[in-house]
């Protein structure tokens, strides 16, 4: 997914995208395309998007929903998650079928990952009990509860500074299909105050049985992910890892290379990094059978380095 355009494809459907200039006639089967709701300018009321959500539900046939991408509901400096987020927990009886949901779309030209104001995000899962997929874009102000789904299967927070609250939230659930686990932890700066204590529960793996994807990117602290990654017992029932984005040197490739063997990933993504070519040759020798990703080598700008997304 790109900060930079909209996604074409969400949850294996082709997207729809609805404007409040939008044409509302002549509209695919509502079951055939993952449909977008935004405003498409830079509105610092909330009205415009609750006349477009109204239109939308007059419009379409929301029971045969499958999918459902909600993006720009108003400026972020002036519009609330909370918003658009109470319109849609109070028309949850409307979309029985939704099963994914991407919420946030804010692309960097309209708004900075940092300035998306979310909300409380738990009643998106207590509303929404059959989601098999969430996508959450956005980390100033985000909070969630401990949630329980027995059918969501990817969960996906894309974030410049994720709240070690959400993080924790994430540890505490009950997510016993959950396959896919995808955190951009981001800096302190904007918000990002996880720990590795934080991921502890995620990286045991006692509540992830089914889990094969994880992704722990865009972290300041990615030397310490690293090190916790080599001895976390999760690790051995993940087929693809993504450390990607963040901060990662020659220390924390070390701590991989001493850790735990990680031969039977198909993929290992390590991408935006501070790696020096001697160590990306040792990892590229001791991981021949993996797909890597040694992409992007970054350099120090005057002893600073930098994830890829944090403002």
């Amino acid at each position: 997914m790109s900060l930079h355009q909209h996604v074409t494809e969400f949850a294996g459907l082709p997207v729809v995208d609805l404007t409040e200039e939008s044409d509302l006639t002549g509209l695919p089967a509502p079951e055939g395309a993952a449909w977008r709701l935004r405003i498409d300018d830079f509105v610092e009321e909330f009205e415009p998007f609750r006349k477009l959500f109204a239109a939308f539900l007059e419009a379409v046939d929301t029971t045969k929903i499958t999918a459902l991408v909600v993006a720009n509901w108003g400026a972020c400096h002036a519009v609330n998650a909370r918003e658009p987020l109470d319109l849609l927990v109070a028309a949850a009886g409307r979309f029985p079928a939704l099963r994914a949901i991407f919420w946030g779309e804010y692309l960097q030209e309209e708004s900075e990952i940092s300035w998306i104001e979310q909300c409380d995000i738990t009643p998106i899962f207590t509303s929404f009990p059959a989601l098999e997929t969430v996508t959450v874009r956005g980390g100033s102000g985000l909070r969630l509860e401990p949630v329980t789904s027995k059918s969501l299967r990817e969960l996906r927070f894309e974030t410049g500074g994720l709240p070690g609250v959400v993080v924790r939230a994430v540890a505490a659930s009950d997510l016993p299909a959950l396959e896919s686990l995808v955190l951009w932890l981001g800096v302190d700066e904007y918000g990002g105050d996880a720990t590795i204590a934080d991921l502890a529960p995620i990286l045991s793996g006692e509540r992830l049985p089914a889990l094969r994807h994880l992704g722990l990117q865009d972290a300041e602290i990615q030397d310490d992910v690293a090190a916790a990654i080599a001895g976390a017992p999760i690790v051995a029932r993940l087929t693809s890892l993504d450390l990607s984005m963040g901060v990662l040197t020659d220390e924390g490739a070390e701590a991989l290379l001493s850790g735990q063997p990680l031969g039977h990933l198909t993929s290992l993504d390590l991408s935006h990094h501070y790696l020096t070519e001697p160590m990306t040759a040792r990892l590229a020798a001791a991981l021949p059978g993996v797909a890597l990703d040694l992409g992007e080598p970054q350099e120090e700008d005057d002893d600073w380095r930098y994830v890829a997304v944090a403002e």
